[in-house]
């Protein structure tokens, strides 16, 4: 653009097209070459420098008024007033358009006052043309630009909260299936490992004979509860708990499963209500319990394990206790991943969960209590009632 200015000046020059014969004869026409080539220089900082540009580029039109005069020169410094509005500092692109329609409006007044004639307001608006209206127009420009900036930005972050939002579903799935998958098949699979290194540690018929018929019963039953995830796994439901998911009414099964396997459990439902509770509290109710027995089975020393239920201000209380000691006999590892999910099961309901060891009437005991809410409105669970 500099080079462009430049050369068509010095053609417009070499024709000897002016836009006016100079006011002063002292000076030639060559002196309107001055301004040009400053005007053509500022052109390469229009961006880099767009209101020192301006500055400048209007001392140089000033000065250009006092020449023959140039049409590049004023079409040069009508860029430069388009420029510094474009690339300008946001108070610039609001202060120049105001400055330039001033300074119209100012000059227009002025030239009527002068020549005292209609056609001076020519004047006034080929001053509007060269300020006002380049200005106007890199405001409209720049006002354009930042709504297509803040629209692409406004949707890079809606792009990112989406994908935030997908990755935490995500998570929040996967953390639910493994709770699942733990709480389904640790139960079974603590009781044949058990069972089998009693079998291969005990030199008795009837021992392993009965041994291999809990490990078929935990199988079968296994493989039972492994379909049915897998089943609702390949559903494309959106269910978070579909409607076969246990409830209370299968905890005496889960009871005398735990019997079969070889615990001494006891089922107290304290509950005066037996109404159908929320489906996700009843499951998160049945894996806790199911869990808790799991544990037992694994690490309870021998002796009674009890399972209380009550529901007191529509805080539903779940309440396992084992004697906690060395254990007798062949015993399962533990990860601890099922303390961490009951824990997580309480609390996503909103509820309270705590385990550890305790003294008790008959001596030390592992107690694991969880208090889910169970009203329709979600209060917090009660904190009374204690074991």
């Amino acid at each position: 653009m500099a080079v462009s200015g430049l050369l068509g000046g010095l053609a417009l020059y070499g024709i000897g097209l002016g836009l006016r014969p100079s006011p002063f004869p002292a000076l030639p026409d060559a002196w309107l070459l001055l301004p040009l080539a400053v005007m053509s220089g500022l052109e390469l900082v229009r961006r880099t420098l767009p209101q020192t540009a301006l500055a400048v580029g209007t001392l140089a039109v000033v000065a250009d008024q006092f020449t023959a005069g140039s049409l590049v020169t004023i079409i040069l410094f009508a860029d430069l007033a388009y420029a510094a509005v474009l690339y300008g500092s946001p108070a610039a692109a609001r202060r120049i358009p105001w400055t330039t329609g001033l300074v119209t409006v100012a000059s227009t007044i002025a030239f009527v006052a002068w020549f005292q004639e209609p056609e001076a307001v020519l004047l006034g608006v080929m001053v509007g043309l060269v300020g006002f209206a380049p200005a106007t127009t890199g405001a409209i420009v720049r006002n354009h630009r930042d709504a297509a900036e803040t629209a692409r930005l406004r949707a890079e972050q809606t792009a990112l909260l989406a994908e935030m939002d997908r990755t935490q579903a995500v998570t929040a799935e996967r953390a639910r299936m493994a709770r699942e998958l733990h709480d389904m098949v640790a139960n079974h699979l603590s009781a044949i490992a058990i069972h089998s290194t009693a079998a291969l540690s005990l030199d008795d018929p009837a021992t392993t004979r009965e041994a291999l018929g809990v490990i078929r019963e935990n199988s079968v039953d296994g493989l039972a509860e492994m379909r049915r995830l897998i089943g609702l796994l390949r559903d494309g439901s959106d269910d978070h708990e579909p409607a076969a998911s246990p409830t209370l009414d299968g905890l005496a099964a889960l009871a005398e499963q735990a019997r079969v396997n070889g615990l001494d459990v006891t089922l107290d439902d304290l509950r005066t209500d037996h109404a159908r509770l929320p489906a996700p509290v009843e499951l998160a109710a049945y894996r806790i319990v199911q869990e808790s027995l799991t544990n037992a089975l694994k690490h309870a020393a021998p002796g009674p394990v009890r399972v209380v239920l009550r529901l007191v201000d529509r805080a539903l209380t779940v309440a396992v206790t084992s004697p906690f000691g060395d254990p007798s006999g062949p015993r399962a590892p533990g990860s601890g991943a099922g303390l961490v999910g009951m824990r997580e099961r309480a609390t996503l309901l909103g509820g309270a969960f705590e385990a550890g060891p305790r003294e008790s009437a008959e001596g030390k005991i592992w107690y694991v209590r969880a208090a889910l809410p169970a009203g329709e409105t979600g209060e917090a669970p009660h904190e009374g009632g204690s074991e």
